[in-house]
Parts: C-alpha cells; structure tokens; sequence
C-alpha cells in the first residue's frame, strides 16, 4: 500500500493532484484543505496517502496533514460514507470543527456540509463519537465559533472558495473592521455576513 508520497506537482486541480515522484505520475483525489495549501505546479511537496482498494479500482486520496487523514479514515469507516463523500465533508469543515460538531451532536452544522443529510449526519454523531483520533481536543464552541462556523457554511454554499472566506472573517472578527459588536446572535451574523460579501465581491 502507498502511505506517502514526496514529489514535483505536475498539475493541480481542486479536486485532484498529479505528482510526479522520479517519472511516475500519480493521480491523487484531495480535499479543498490539501489543495489550498499544495505547492505550485512544478513545486515540491508531501501527502499522506490513503489507498483505496476495490474490485475495479485502485485510488489515492492525499492529505496535507496526518489530522486530515485521520479523519477522513474515520469517515469512510461510517455506513453510508465512501471516499468522495468523506472528502467533500473534509472540504467542508476543518477537522477540529468537525469533532467539535459530532461531540456537540449539532447536526444542524453537519448538515450544512454539501451533500450530508440529516440521516448521514445522525450516523456521524453515533458512530465516530466515541472514536475521533485522540490527536483532536475539540471542545464546545463559543458564541464566537458557532457565528464563524455558521458564516463560513452560508459563505461556502455561495460559491466562495473557503481560503477567501477564512481570510475575510479573520480580517472582521479581529476587529481590523469589525462591525459594531450586538447581542443578539442572529443579528450579529447578518451584520457579518454583509460585510464578508462586500469584501468577497470586492476580491
């Protein structure tokens, strides 16, 4: 089995990786979180390797961090998550955030994910609470995680890419042009949310 590969990126895709490792070029599927942070094509760089084995085929999946594997090893260990599900749900909320929502069972947040409904986010929370990697110390989110999580899912389902998203909120909830402070949950949220449109139609 391949564990890990160390090479020059030939192509990259959002979804997908060529890396060429001493003339073999191997096609590797990734998470948004890996593709981000990937070398520039003709760049250097290492992946945690899942390898994939079935009847007709043999895939990789590749993962930036041993975290991102971890989990994504866990998902797929879930009834009714295969890979392509598991890497959609990793490009879709940061491992941390994910442990935090099954410990919390806050399903309305896995169901923000595309492509998690409410049966699949159920069977999340029942079979991987007790057996999330021991390297995640999530914790209950603050009223500060749930508005960030939440304007990261509205912000994500409207087409933004997650980098951009995270860079504009960090800007805003830093107070570096941080809307006026308000009490109430939801109108703090929209308050947010149009100012990180505005920055995002602006990028």
């Amino acid at each position: 089995m391949i564990a890990r590969l160390f090479g020059r990126v030939a192509d990259k895709q959002p979804t997908r990786l060529i890396v060429d490792v001493s003339g073999v070029g191997y096609d590797v599927q990734v998470p948004l979180s890996t593709y981000y942070v990937t070398a520039d094509i003709g760049g250097e760089m290492a992946l945690r390797i899942h390898t994939h084995v079935r009847e007709d085929q043999l895939a990789l999946y590749g993962f930036a961090t041993e975290l991102e594997l971890a989990m994504f090893e866990k998902l797929i260990a879930v009834s009714g998550i295969g890979p392509k599900l598991a890497l959609a749900v990793l490009s879709g909320i940061e491992p941390r955030d994910l442990a935090g929502a099954i410990q919390r069972n806050d399903i309305s947040r896995l169901t923000a994910i595309p492509g998690v409904g409410k049966k699949t986010a159920e069977r999340m929370c029942v079979e991987l609470r007790d057996r999330l990697p021991k390297s995640i110390e999530a914790t209950a989110a603050s009223a500060a995680d749930s508005v960030r999580e939440d304007l990261v899912s509205a912000l994500a389902n409207l087409g933004y890419h997650r980098q951009a998203i995270e860079k504009v909120l960090d800007t805003l909830l830093a107070g570096k042009s941080q809307p006026s402070a308000s009490a109430d949950g939801s109108a703090r949220f929209e308050e947010v949310l149009r100012a990180a449109l505005k920055d995002l139609s602006r990028a």
